[in-house]
């Protein structure tokens, strides 16, 4: 990918309208390839990239959660810590229609209706992250201070190994 022109989202949109400092990194697209591929592709650390998971709590109201590339989320910690009976993941066409972003290509900035963001702890802990652009194939890097400023997530403990 590489000599590829970096998209315009609705995410690089939200970033530069905020201020937010980031890095374009364009990465060739697997399906179900997830953040393996992605970290692979990009010569870094799966820790180091977020992903961007469109959840459900019991009510059906959707929420975002932001982990490491290489753990998965306790739905029943989640659900524990926010208060709320169950979280489950959304369908894909679900997650589309309350982000207005394709599955693999999901980003916690610029979604179609603002929605409650909650973000692993230790996130915080890391220098720079790589997290979806808002296109498949398309990771932005920022510093995770950011995501606090301009998102304002609920912090949670809840991921574990997968």
């Amino acid at each position: 990918m590489s000599g590829a022109r970096p998209p315009e989202t609705p995410a690089t949109r939200f970033l530069r309208d905020h201020g937010v400092a980031f890095t374009d990194h364009l990465y060739d697209y697997e399906e179900h390839g997830g953040t393996a591929v992605s970290s692979r592709e990009l010569g870094v650390e799966e820790h180091a990239v977020v992903k961007t998971l469109v959840m459900e709590d019991d009510a059906k109201r959707p929420l975002l959660v932001l982990m490491h590339g290489d753990l998965k989320v306790s739905t029943k910690t989640l659900a524990r810590q926010i208060g709320v009976k169950s979280v489950a993941p959304c369908r894909p066409d679900v997650a589309q229609r309350h982000t207005g972003y394709m599955v693999g290509g999901t980003s916690p900035f610029g979604t179609k209706k603002p929605l409650p963001v909650h973000l692993e702890r230790t996130i915080l802990d890391l220098p720079a992250i790589y997290i979806n652009g808002g296109r498949r194939g398309y990771l932005v890097g920022i510093a995770p201070a950011e995501i606090v400023r301009v998102l304002a997530p609920t912090i949670v403990e809840c991921g574990q190994r997968e």
